[in-house]
């Protein structure tokens, strides 16, 4: 085992990663009990990161996924093509009353000191139908894929989906591509399919296959055991802890390479302080520290993790890399919904440094 992570220098596809795709309903700063009307992102914590790469980063990626045959499944399909990321479909048909269903995310933004509001209906939800044999991994990685990503959010939908990443990740690492794995722990998701215990069950069988693994303190703790401090709703990010967590990671899992997240102080919905850290190949790098005026924190951390991978496959600098995802991530704020608008040359100004003065 090498202690260095080993990206494939060729690859039909850059970027590849298995999850469900969503619909997010959107009704801005209004609550969800007193809104008219609402706009329409397409999502996915693990779609963010192949659509952000592929968009911004002008990368070569796909997403393995399911997709239903009805009005919502072809509108998100839409969005996945206007993306630019190229889909492997396990198709379902629709019975035209109870589904299966793509998923449905209904987020608010929040004001102020008022929190957004986040609630799912994924009842007989198409992708957590999803289990293994469904994908010809051997057909889609023998064609050559440099990175495969999966999360925690699609971990969580079922006892199939948890198999399908083992499955897919082992296919990945026999063809030499590197794996990476968001934790996302999401409590609302866990609690209906086991709780917090099944969810380190889950998790540490997946971490066991991960050469990246993006976590905050609290996904540490919650998705894989790793002991901490509390984590507080309003404490501040501190680098030294997340710091000492990381060696209890590598300890466990030792053929891990990184691990990253986001440090993020919410001020009030609309402003953050904004930083992230990663310990790459046995040495940390932190970003810098910015105040952002916050429109949709949704994404944010999917587009840190975009930016770093963006970094890291591109050959750059491990610093240089965690600059590109924590200021990739601070723009993606500025957009309503989940997934970039930003192009390349923003990012790269910004994490520069450049300022907001008019460009004209």
């Amino acid at each position: 085992m090498t202690d260095r992570l080993q990206i494939p220098t060729q690859g039909t596809l850059d970027f590849l990663a298995l999850g469900a795709l969503v619909h997010r309903l959107d009704p801005g700063i209004v609550p969800f009990r007193k809104t008219t009307g609402c706009a329409i992102h397409v999502s996915g914590g693990e779609f963010n990161c192949a659509a952000n790469l592929a968009d911004c980063f002008r990368m070569r990626t796909g997403i393995a996924t399911a997709l239903v045959e009805y009005p919502i499944g072809e509108l998100i399909a839409e969005r996945v093509r206007a993306m630019g990321v190229t889909p492997f479909y396990r198709r379902f048909a629709h019975d035209g009353v109870t589904g299966p269903n793509m998923a449905a995310v209904y987020s608010d933004r929040g004001q102020g000191v008022r929190p957004p509001v986040v609630f799912y209906n994924r009842s007989n939800e198409a992708a957590a139908q999803l289990k293994p044999g469904d994908f010809d991994w051997g057909a889609i990685f023998g064609a050559g894929v440099r990175w495969f990503h999966s999360g925690g959010i699609f971990a969580a939908l079922s006892p199939t989906t948890s198999e399908l990443i083992i499955e897919a990740m082992r296919a990945a690492r026999a063809a030499g591509a590197v794996v990476s794995f968001d934790l996302n722990f999401r409590a609302k998701l866990w609690r209906i399919s086991g709780g917090e215990e099944r969810a380190v069950q889950v998790l540490r069988r997946i971490a066991e296959n991960v050469d990246v693994l993006v976590g905050n303190e609290e996904d540490l703790q919650k998705g894989l055991d790793i002991p901490g401090p509390e984590v507080a709703a309003k404490s501040t990010p501190d680098p030294a802890v997340f710091a000492a967590m990381i060696e209890q990671v590598v300890r466990r899992y030792p053929q891990v390479k990184v691990v990253a997240t986001t440090l993020r102080e919410v001020l009030s919905t609309n402003r953050h302080r904004w930083s992230a850290v990663a310990w790459i190949e046995g040495t940390m790098h932190l970003a810098p520290t910015a105040e952002l005026d916050v429109l949709d924190r949704v994404g944010g951390g999917d587009g840190f993790a975009s930016g770093l991978f963006h970094g890291l496959l591109s050959g750059e600098p491990p610093e240089e890399a965690v600059k590109l995802g924590w200021a990739h991530g601070a723009l993606l704020t500025t957009f309503p919904g989940d997934t970039t608008m930003a192009s390349l040359e923003e990012v790269r100004a910004f994490a520069r440094g450049a300022s907001a003065r008019i460009q004209r």
